[in-house]
């Protein structure tokens, strides 16, 4: 996590909307995602955002503006799915970083940086794409305070189960219907169990509710029966996302009796567009320990730098657009804020339990850290927390309206960004997604 000349908040560039103030895509950031321009049938191909601009990462290896590893880096780029440049690791994406950010210095010049001009496309002209084959999608459970928050819906006298401090609890989601922000989805059906009733009715999904997460991509794998150990997890995580884990509470909590998520969970996860590199974050990184008086890792969760610098201080918020903020054209209401700070455990122990039992990683998959709840009310990753389990109402002072779940209509917008003094400002983008009605029949 060492910081080196692409971290320096003084280095500005010759892009004039990358040095705005609260940019979220500076020359210090450099995220990588999948985008097409907007309405056509071109391919998909890879892209990195700089400020209002896409640097087209197809147009640009046509040229000869980079050489060597950078230039064999950015030919994996060029295609529909970044996998390929993921599984080449580390190295591979410091030096086509690297070699971008000094093409794009506001003192840099040459054919090479006209090469770059030239292949820059506005962002507002673009339509993006999950950036990935998605072979598997893992999504953990990893905030003890959305764990307590929860667990007090489902068993008000035991709200955490007895394995939460111990390990990264997750479930295998289903990557087909991982979709790109922005993309709407219909109200999920299914069986639910009313209180008190003695069989369960079946129909559109009652209690829908959103999951504030960050997702993160593997880079390269690991073969089956070779497990990553912690020292080395984060080489293979390429970067970070923000992920939407959508809910349909009554029919999880239904399901959930033995076994795992299965509908109440199937039908939508959304991502974000840019995935942002650990190296662009390396200015954020954090300290992690649990608290002294609770269980400590066991050794295989547990290593000098993943207590050194494990967390990633990220800020969140979700904000919340209904159908008549719309028609009234007021600004989405902010329903919490918080912090990845508080996650009780961290990237890099979520990939090494993910694969201490043997399981094959692939470059391209897809992880989410589950629900990100701070430890106040106001930092509350779900509605089913900040509602208290459906029993009160949430105000939007935008419309007056009120909500205890999600209705017709709404649309969530999830925001990252990192920012503190001394550091250039990094940002996520945002999350999006409109709920429609159902379908039935």
């Amino acid at each position: 996590m060492e910081l080196n000349h692409t971290h320096d908040p003084r280095t500005r560039s010759w892009l004039a909307s990358a040095n705005e103030a609260g940019c979220d895509f500076p020359i210090q950031n450099l995220p990588f995602g999948g985008f097409r321009k907007a309405g056509s049938n071109e391919a998909f191909r890879g892209g990195v955002a700089i400020g209002d601009q896409i640097i087209d990462l197809a147009a640009l290896s046509q040229t000869d503006a980079l050489q060597g590893l950078p230039a064999l880096a950015l030919r994996t780029c060029a295609g529909s799915s970044l996998n390929d440049f993921m599984a080449m690791g580390p190295v591979a994406w410091r030096a086509l970083r690297h070699a971008l950010f000094d093409l794009l210095r506001e003192d840099a010049s040459g054919e090479a940086v006209q090469a770059l001009r030239n292949s820059l496309v506005p962002q507002l002209e673009a339509e993006h794409t999950v950036p990935s084959r998605i072979g598997n999608y893992t999504d953990f459970y990893t905030s003890i305070h959305h764990a307590r928050n929860v667990g007090r819906v489902i068993r008000p006298d035991d709200p955490l189960t007895p394995n939460f401090q111990w390990l990264p609890i997750a479930y295998h989601g289903r990557a087909s219907s991982v979709v790109i922000s922005g993309t709407p989805f219909h109200r999920p059906m299914g069986q639910a169990m009313l209180p008190g009733a003695a069989a369960p009715v079946y129909g559109p999904c009652a209690r829908l509710d959103f999951e504030l997460e960050l997702g993160f991509y593997i880079g390269p794998g690991n073969a089956m029966g070779e497990t990553v150990p912690l020292e080395q997890a984060e080489a293979h995580i390429f970067g970070i996302c923000l992920l939407n884990d959508w809910s349909a509470r009554d029919h999880q909590f239904w399901e959930m009796a033995p076994l795992g998520p299965f509908l109440g969970k199937n039908f939508c996860t959304s991502v974000s567009p840019w995935i942002v590199t650990l190296e662009a974050l390396a200015p954020y990184r954090v300290p992690f320990a649990h608290p002294a008086n609770e269980p400590q890792p066991l050794p295989y969760l547990d290593a000098p730098s993943n207590r050194a610098h494990g967390g990633v201080d990220i800020q969140l918020e979700v904000l919340l657009e209904t159908a008549q903020h719309r028609a009234k054209g007021a600004a989405p209401d902010r329903l919490s804020a918080t912090g990845f700070r508080h996650q009780y455990w961290t990237i890099g122990q979520m990939v090494t339990q993910h694969t201490v039992g043997g399981c094959n990683l692939q470059s391209g998959d897809l992880l989410g850290t589950g629900t990100i709840s701070g430890p106040t009310p106001a930092e509350a990753g779900a509605i089913v927390e900040l509602s208290l389990g459906g029993t009160r109402d949430i105000e939007l002072p935008g419309t007056g309206e009120r909500r205890r779940f999600l209705e017709d209509g709404d649309n969530v917008i999830l925001r990252g960004w990192c920012e503190k003094p001394g550091a250039a400002r990094i940002g996520f983008g945002q999350c999006s997604g409109e709920i429609l009605p159902a379908r039935q029949g």
